[in-house]
């Protein structure tokens, strides 16, 4: 089976093997799936009873036509039939977005979901991809993401909330302060896939914002918030103008008929839906916290039902994936195919806590087991993964990537940045003071700090020079990081950043929870934050690991428990009702 398998991920280009597929490959019986990310909590049980006793109904007769299916979404989500289209799945609708409204050219920030970047690609259009740091936690600085906009003349401009893979997310504020400043461009796209399961701020999208906008499209995923992703759903929102283009696009039988049975189904089931999100974020608090014990394994803050992870030094992505398949029957998401990512990475799907736990117990055998099949090799041993040298990352590792122990700097951890300003239309330019043009403010509370310059483009990878041994902290002190010259680019090109969290080096204790009043029947979980809060840079060093506001993405306080209203609710606020 082993051969079989890695074959399959072998024949794959941005995407992982098809579950079915892997199926049959292991006698008919799936792995534990960390791979791809749906909602485990949904549907309910007695739903998936209700959709197995009509299925032959289901199978036998065409569904009614995409308008019917629409106009029901809508009901319930309180948008007009005139601004949404539903489409097979959001690939159909990005595929027609592409087609339709994409001229020339396409930015988008890198990692993230295949299809943005290939599908332009596809069909000739010119991609203009801006990389997001490792050493600031893959955080999107939306101010230098429209300096990079502006430098290329790019048309159209994408932004993922939250990121896949590595679960980023901006707040509401900081998204319509983006969409405002590049009103010029022929579009803007806001991919919402996920933002159902994010909770730094209480109504985070911007559904309503992009419905009054000329050239502003916000896409949805229905498949990964109800756990139905084989359904193949999702639906875009936007001004009547380009969404009435979009739909007249669409073939009339787009939508199949488990896709209308659903969707005719949720209204009965508004509660056990946002119960479980809510388990989901609660889930991912845990999940982090079990994976941040692991000893060298870095686990970046998410908003997403997913953790974006990178393995030891020395671990080489694919035979973690291969070995945690073929030896304890789990599914993983390794990174190494994605641009802007490498082998070192895995994106790892929030599931409920006993499949966490036998998820750990794998990560611990393969990684640390017996040092002749581990696959993190002895400190003398050398790697040949992708990320760079071992000898650079033990560097990194020790010091964080700033030459100095990591205790001392977390003693030293300097203050956040002060807020971002914003460039804004090309056509209106205002002149500030710093030379750049077309500046305008965002609210303070929107912005987030500034990470670490991105370069335009991604440097080829270069050999590095030989590093002279490093001395030991007690023997050799080194300098504060302001005495320090800034290395040149190509050298951080060449170079792992540093991890974002101190390596947990014993499990951390479980950080308190403060309980909420429980009105939906739910376990007591911490609430979300006031809106707009804005993205997590890189935050601080802390010896027991993330808290739980740094898994959420957060840099303020948990605020106090408030009741929440239950019910289905309206898309502008249908995502975080529960906490």
């Amino acid at each position: 089976m082993a051969d079989n398998v890695a074959s399959l991920f072998r024949g794959t280009a941005a995407h992982s093997p098809s579950m079915a597929a892997l199926a049959r490959e292991s006698d008919g019986v799936g792995p534990i799936d960390f791979c791809i990310p749906c909602n485990p909590y949904f549907p309910t049980p007695g739903m998936f009873d209700e959709l197995a006793g009509r299925l032959r109904e289901i199978i036998t007769y065409y569904p009614s036509s995409a308008d019917t299916i629409t106009a029901e979404l809508c009901s319930l989500l309180q948008l007009p039939p005139s601004c949404v289209a539903m489409g097979n799945g959001s690939t159909e609708l990005i595929t027609w977005i592409d087609h339709l409204l994409v001229r020339e050219s396409l930015a988008i920030p890198v990692p993230t979901f295949g299809r943005w970047t290939d599908q332009p690609m596809e069909t000739g259009k010119r991609v203009d991809m801006f990389p997001l740091q490792e050493s600031t936690g893959f955080a999107l600085d939306p101010a230098k993401y429209i300096q990079f906009i502006r430098a290329r003349g790019t048309r159209v401009a994408v932004i993922c909330n939250p990121n896949n893979p590595d679960g980023g997310f901006l707040s509401r504020q900081t998204v319509v302060n983006f969409m405002d400043a590049l009103q010029d461009l022929d579009l803007v796209i806001i991919d919402e896939s996920f933002l159902e399961f994010a909770d730094a701020e209480n109504e985070p999208s911007v559904v309503e914002e992009a419905v009054l906008r000329p050239n502003v499209i916000v896409l949805r995923s229905l498949g990964k918030n109800f756990g139905l992703h084989g359904i193949r759903f999702g639906y875009l929102v936007a001004n009547p103008a380009l969404a009435g283009k979009i739909r007249s696009m669409l073939p009339k039988w787009n939508l199949n008929s488990f896709a209308e049975t659903v969707v005719f189904m949720l209204k009965e089931h508004g509660a056990e839906y946002m119960e479980s999100l809510h388990l989901v974020r609660r889930d991912r608090l845990d999940m982090a916290r079990q994976l941040t014990a692991l000893p060298g394994l870095t686990v970046y803050p998410s908003q997403g039902n997913f953790l974006f992870v990178r393995l030891p030094v020395g671990a080489e992505g694919t035979v973690v994936r291969d070995r945690l398949l073929t030896e304890h029957r789990i599914l993983v998401r390794e990174c190494g195919n994605k641009i802007g990512s490498s082998s070192r990475f895995l994106r790892l799907v929030v599931r409920p806590q006993v499949d966490v736990r036998r998820l750990v117990s794998g990560l611990e055998q393969v990684l640390y087991g017996s040092r002749r099949g581990a696959a993190v090799p002895e400190p003398s041993a050398g790697t040949s993964y992708s990320s760079g040298t071992a000898a650079v990352d033990r560097l990194i590792s020790e010091t964080n990537g700033v030459g100095m122990p990591l205790a001392a700097q977390a003693a030293a951890m300097p203050g956040l940045p002060p807020a971002q300003t914003w460039p804004g239309p090309a056509q209106a330019p205002a002149q500030l003071p710093g030379g750049m043009p077309g500046l305008m403010p965002a609210p303070a509370a929107a912005m987030m700090p500034a990470p670490a310059p991105a370069a335009a483009m991604m440097p080829p990878m270069a050999p590095m020079a030989p590093m002279p041994p490093a001395a030991p902290p007690q023997q050799q002190p080194m300098p504060a990081v302001a005495q320090m010259p800034p290395p040149p680019m190509q050298a951080v090109a060449q170079m792992p950043p540093p991890p974002m969290q101190a390596v947990a080096q014993a499990p951390m204790p479980a950080p308190p929870m403060p309980s909420m009043p429980n009105t939906t029947g739910m376990p007591g979980m911490t609430p979300a934050p006031a809106a707009g809060l804005g993205q997590t840079a890189m935050p601080g060093l802390r010896n027991g690991g993330l808290t739980a506001a740094q898994v959420r993405g957060r840099t303020q306080p948990e605020p106090e428990p408030t009741p929440q209203p239950t019910g289905w609710p309206a898309a502008g606020a249908m995502y975080n009702q529960v906490g």
